[in-house]
C-alpha cells in the first residue's frame, strides 16, 4: 500500500503538474518492482493516482481510494457547467502572492470547514501547526500547485477499471462534493462512494477512526 498525498517533504520536484508526480510515483513502483498495489490518495494525491492510471495502467495495482477527489475538473467550462468560475483560482493565488501566511491560514479554515461540524473536531493548535508545515513549503510550488489543481482528469477516469473507493465530506469547502466526487463516482464502474456528513476536505484528520475502518475492510 502506498499513501499519496500533496505537503511532504521530498526531493524538490522538476515541476508541480500530474504528469511529472505520476512519473515519480512510476518511478517507485518500478525500481522496486512492486505489483499488487493499492493506491490510496488524499486532494492532490489523487488526482497523482488518477494521471499515474491513464499513462502507466493497472499492471501493478490492485485497488485505489481516493479522500476528498480532485477530479473529474473544477473549472467550469461549456462542456463542464457543473465547475468553479476560474477567476475564484486566479483569485487564490493573488491571495498567496500578496500575503501567504494569512492566505494560507484562510486556506486551512476552510480546509477544515471552520465553523461547520467537523471544524469543532479541530483544535486552533492543529490548525496552527498545519501552518506551520505549509509556511515551509516553497512559496514558488505553493503559488505553482494551484495550476495543478484545475487538471481535466476526465479522459484518465475513463481508464480506471481498479476496484476503487471514493470518501467525500458533504461540507468539504476546498473540493466541494457536488462539482467533485459525486460526479467522480458516477464515472467509475462499481465505485464504493461514501460520504460523510458534515464532513470538511480535513477528513483523515477529522474522521480519522471512521476512514481507516472503511480502509481496513476496502482493502482486506
Amino acid at each position: 500500500m502506498i499513501a499519496a498525498a500533496s505537503g511532504d517533504r521530498a526531493s524538490q520536484p522538476s515541476g508541480t503538474n500530474y504528469d511529472v508526480l505520476a512519473a515519480d510515483l512510476d518511478a517507485i513502483l518500478s525500481t522496486l518492482d512492486l505489483t499488487g498495489v493499492s493506491l490510496i490518495g488524499h486532494s492532490m494525491g489523487t488526482g497523482e493516482i488518477t494521471r499515474y492510471i491513464n499513462i502507466y495502467g493497472t499492471k501493478r495495482l490492485r485497488k485505489a481510494v481516493l479522500i476528498g477527489t480532485l477530479g473529474p475538473y473544477l473549472v467550469k467550462a461549456p462542456d463542464n457547467p457543473e465547475g468553479i468560475d476560474a477567476s475564484v483560482f486566479s483569485g487564490i493565488q493573488a491571495s498567496i502572492k500578496a500575503d501567504r501566511p494569512v492566505a494560507i491560514m484562510e486556506f486551512l479554515k476552510n480546509f477544515y470547514s471552520v465553523g461547520g461540524p467537523d471544524g469543532k473536531l479541530v483544535s486552533e493548535r492543529v490548525i496552527q501547526a498545519n501552518w506551520t508545515v505549509a509556511i515551509g513549503a516553497s512559496p514558488i510550488a505553493t503559488v505553482a500547485c494551484v495550476d495543478a489543481w484545475i487538471e481535466d482528469f476526465r479522459k484518465d477516469i475513463s481508464r480506471n477499471d481498479l476496484p476503487t473507493m471514493i470518501i467525500h465530506g458533504d461540507d468539504d469547502r476546498i473540493l466541494p462534493a457536488d462539482t467533485t466526487s459525486r460526479r467522480q463516482a458516477k464515472m467509475i464502474k462499481g465505485v464504493k462512494f461514501i460520504e460523510i456528513k458534515g464532513g470538511s476536505h480535513g477528513l483523515p484528520w477529522t474522521h480519522a477512526e471512521e476512514i481507516n475502518a472503511e480502509l481496513v475492510r476496502f482493502l482486506a
